[in-house]
């Protein structure tokens, strides 16, 4: 048995489930804090968990330029490495493949690039890109795919998402298949639906443990990220898990959610974390304003996290002014434990038939931003 995802309750389209890993359950829908580099920044592992995380994220690419993904294997595996005995997924490179434009090739074989950290060549394909996961010892693998560049024309979307399709067969006989390990496919096509759809169901033809929807958050806008998502994950086989890469912010999160999405992994609420951002009920808080220089209240009143429980908003403004390195972990261990929460909340709500409700109440909260007094 490979990595297994089961349904547990449904409320209109959204999904509460459970994914079955060789490290653990995660039950969905969930939200992956991003550890890049074997790390989630300003943050140690048993913290993360203590947020409500149970599945991180780590990167393909960044690691297989350092440490290098052999070496991490000599050495037990990405979980004994960074102390992270829980499920981890990897993305792989698929997102570098088009961030770096300047810096590689690309062709039906693979990508060839030079390393952004000191320009030695590699090559990577999606034969080696599954090798460096196995080696990474990764409980779920992400098929190497190209992310579509946004804006793309309906003829740029389709060939990229063919080039991405031929890969995700390659990633899928190159995986070795071991009990509670998963591969992942990757839906492309950009904003056109047909495309979309076409990737999905061939995608579903070839067989995966679980789909990916790739290729959005970089520039399309709610509107559309969201109509694209209603076209695709009807043609995804719905006894698998469904990812959306990438995303997001908290409405994204539910809207998403919401069409039927189970899993999330996005950067904003560490990097938030670290430029004195913060998630509340009552919406986005930057403590830098000196509007906070003064104020005694904790950040959010009904959040147990050490930054609510312990300081003021006057002590994190001034952190943040004073450029210590407290603020951002204060307010990265803070922001993971409200996406933490924001997602069991979700479940609950799914699991009780209120998760339309749910949604729309934390949607109106964040809507209000960072002028509501709580």
């Amino acid at each position: 048995m490979t990595a297994e995802f089961t349904l547990l309750a449904t409320d209109g389209a959204a999904r509460r489930g459970r994914l079955s890993t060789a490290h653990g359950t995660v039950e969905t829908p969930a939200f992956m804090p991003v550890g890049t580099a074997a790390t989630v920044k300003a943050m140690r592992p048993a913290d993360v968990a203590a947020t409500g995380a149970q599945i991180i994220l780590a990167n393909t690419y960044h690691l297989m330029l350092r440490p290098g993904a052999e070496r991490v294997a000599r050495l037990g595996g990405l979980h004994p490495f960074m102390a992270w005995p829980g499920p981890i997924l990897t993305d792989s490179g698929g997102f570098q493949v088009m961030s770096l434009a300047k810096l590689r090739e690309i062709d039906a074989k693979g990508v060839t690039f030079r390393s952004h950290l000191d320009g030695t060549q590699y090559e990577l394909t999606p034969e080696r890109s599954v090798e460096i996961q196995h080696l990474l010892d990764a409980d779920i693998t992400m098929v190497l795919d190209e992310c579509t560049p946004f804006p793309a024309t309906n003829e740029e979307a389709q060939r990229s998402m063919e080039l991405s399709l031929g890969w995700a067969e390659r990633s899928k006989r190159a995986f070795a298949p071991r009990p509670g390990y998963g591969l992942f496919g990757i839906v492309q096509g950009s904003i056109y639906p047909e495309l979309r759809r076409r990737s999905a169901e061939a995608l579903a033809a070839i067989g995966f443990d679980g789909y990916a929807i790739g290729g959005l958050a970089v520039g399309e806008g709610q509107a559309e990220m969201f109509h694209v998502i209603e076209e695709t994950v009807p043609a995804l086989p719905q006894d698998r898990a469904h990812y959306l890469m990438g995303v997001g912010k908290p409405a994204d999160l539910l809207g998403a959610i919401g069409r039927g999405v189970d899993l999330f992994d996005c950067v904003l609420p560490t990097r938030s974390g670290r430029t004195a951002q913060a998630f509340t009920r009552g919406g986005t808080v930057n403590l830098r304003n000196a509007r906070h220089l003064d104020d005694p209240r904790p950040l959010d009143f009904d959040c147990g996290c050490t930054a609510c429980t312990r300081f003021s908003r006057a002590y994190l403004h001034h952190l943040s002014k004073a450029g210590e390195i407290l603020g951002p972990m204060l307010l990265t261990e803070h922001n993971l434990r409200f996406y933490g929460n924001l997602m069991a909340g979700a479940r609950a709500a799914i699991a009780e038939g209120r998760f339309a409700a749910y949604a729309a109440e934390a949607a109106e909260r964040e809507a209000r931003g960072d002028i509501a007094a709580l």
